[in-house]
């Protein structure tokens, strides 16, 4: 599925021969067979490094060398971009490969409150030396806590007695749900626009409007509109690319996988309009490793389309993460893409100026493309007449924590948390009673029960050191405590930064020592707030402290 318009410069045929430790012949006729056509460039080495370990379980000292000699590169490069993501198993020389299985159990926020730290202590005693048992970042799944990852298989509600015995079965794969099919997709209106857009039925000038007068919001959090950013991107030189983030990492957060279970082919038909409106020459789609299921069902759904397109398409190239929140940023996914480690850029210049290999990007979410076919067919009145207390449009809101039906729920833009619980999630879990809410997710702060009737929309929060990002709402109840849902986000933050900011990296970890005590050190967590927020790079180092804040503000009793 790889495009040709701008590979020219990606290549790396001007290197020379890489230097390094001595390559064994046979790991590299091993990484050549499990090559074999695939180019060398070198923004395909988390692809080929991601081809090594699935058939190997892990990536050796010398299979890395091998890779190394294969695509030119020197060793310490393929071996730094290796070492940074979570998902790649990375063997020193006379070191032991890990188990054959490994089990992962998420213990982000929705999944402790639902007893992660018991299944994880009881996994490890049974199921032995047989498999590795390990902790996991949020794997998108909040609905379903708490959840374990048997290989790539997710289990929902997980127990001991489920996993040991999809453990002892082998069965490491995800299932794949019922979803729309190309076909069926086809048959119920689907890609009609895209088809007429290409045929010169439509304008890109009008489509740009409509989009605009939408009133459409970035949805992975940064909620910038998204008809302006069509437009600035449009106006900047060709070529110009189209980035989309689908790497849903911050924990409480699951809608992209919802969508695309149910229907992937609304945001890829979002996404051809956009490039041919844009004038895009190629779509790359960045999804998060931990979504196997949804790979499966992109890669089956892309040749589909390929093999039988209801119109002229652009390059669409499906690339793999490898484990790391910090490839939610835009401009980290876009290092990754190119097959470097996921670090932000410094901004100026922003991604639709210089982004994916240098060219102007555009970047979504792909919640936001999901929504570009029904505005174009319904009008954007049709969005706008949704909402709530002076707000417009609709909201995905992935809700978990301890309500009765958690998931996604579709609800007017401009709901507050307590109509949400009572009209959506059909109210709180018996012997419950509503105490505090994460309104977006890690990043977002908490709030107490008695700020529940706040509008939940872009910026209606950011008085309260608050802000709904991807609308990833957690509830909490009278049996938690806000405290210790911000050690769980700190700890989240700590494992997660990049490490390239001191800031960040010193501030997360020094923060989580602080918060462990009895009482805070409200002081000198407060100086620590002020330097993560002020000098960070990205938005994961600035937000980092809203969790602090937001518990001595809103919680005193709790930490003072």
């Amino acid at each position: 599925m790889e495009g040709g318009s701008v590979k020219k410069e990606r290549d790396g045929s001007a290197r020379g021969k890489p230097k390094g430790r001595p390559v064994d012949t046979r790991a590299l006729a091993e990484v050549q067979a499990l090559l074999k056509e695939e180019p060398r460039r070198r923004d395909l080495l988390i692809e080929h490094l991601h081809r090594i370990q699935d058939r190997y379980g892990h990536l050796s000292a010398a299979h890395i060398a091998a890779l190394a000699r294969e695509m030119k590169l020197a060793q310490t490069e393929v071996y730094e971009v290796a070492t940074f993501y979570h998902h790649f198993e990375v063997i020193k020389e006379g070191e032991t490969p890990p188990p054959a299985l490994t089990v992962r159990v998420c213990d982000s926020l929705s999944c402790a409150l639902s007893g992660a730290g018991e299944l994880m202590t009881g996994l490890k005693q049974a199921l032995g030396a047989g498999a590795r048992v390990i902790p996991a970042p949020c794997v998108g799944r909040c609905e379903q806590a708490p959840v374990a990852m048997v290989g790539q298989n997710p289990v929902a509600q997980a127990t001991v007695d489920t996993v040991k015995s999809l453990a002892a079965a082998g069965k490491t794969k995800c299932p794949l749900p019922r979803y729309l099919t190309y076909s069926e997709y086809r048959k119920k209106g689907g890609y009609r626009i895209a088809a007429e857009c290409l045929a010169g039925k439509r304008d890109a000038e009008g489509i740009m409007k409509m989009m605009e007068d939408s009133g459409l919001r970035g949805l992975g959090g940064a909620g910038f509109p998204a008809g302006r950013k069509w437009r600035l991107v449009h106006d900047e030189k060709a070529p110009r690319l189209l980035a989309i983030n689908i790497d849903e990492g911050e924990p409480g957060t699951f809608k992209d996988r919802y969508y695309i279970e149910r229907d992937p082919h609304r945001f890829l038909e979002g996404a051809i309009i956009a490039a041919w409106t844009v004038q895009i020459s190629e779509v790359y789609i960045y999804l998060r490793d931990e979504y196997a299921g949804c790979r499966e069902i992109l890669e089956r759904e892309l040749k589909a389309l390929q093999a039988d397109p209801p119109c002229a398409l652009p390059p669409i190239i499906l690339r793999r993460g490898a484990g790391a929140y910090i490839c939610g940023e835009e401009s980290a996914m876009i290092e990754s893409i190119e097959g470097k480690r996921g670090m932000p850029r410094l901004r100026p210049p922003y991604v639709a100026q210089v982004g994916l290999f240098g060219y102007p990007t555009l970047e979504h979410n792909m919640e936001t493309l999901h929504w570009v076919r029904e505005i174009l067919e319904k009008g954007p009145a049709w969005f706008t007449a949704y909402g709530r207390n002076g707000r417009k449009g609709l909201r995905s809101f992935s809700v978990s924590g301890r309500v009765k039906k958690p998931g996604v729920h579709l609800a007017p833009a401009g709901i507050t948390v307590k109509e949400l619980i009572e009209e959506y999630c059909g109210g709180m879990q018996p012997g419950h009673d509503f105490y505090a809410y994460l309104p977006g997710g890690a990043s977002g702060g908490i709030l107490p029960a008695k700020m529940g009737d706040i509008p939940l929309d872009f910026d209606t929060l950011n008085q309260y050191g608050c802000f709904i990002g991807s609308a990833a709402i957690i509830i909490l109840s009278n049996k938690d405590k806000a405290a210790a849902a911000a050690r769980n986000l700190m700890k989240f933050f700590a494992e997660e930064s990049c490490g390239q900011c001191t800031p960040c990296r010193v501030g997360t970890a020094k923060a989580l020592k602080l918060m462990e005590a009895p009482r805070w050190n409200q002081d000198l967590l407060e100086e620590l707030s002020v330097a993560m927020a002020d000098a960070s790079i990205c938005g994961l180092g600035q937000a980092a402290p809203n969790p602090i804040r937001c518990v001595v503000k809103y919680f005193p009793q709790e930490v003072g």
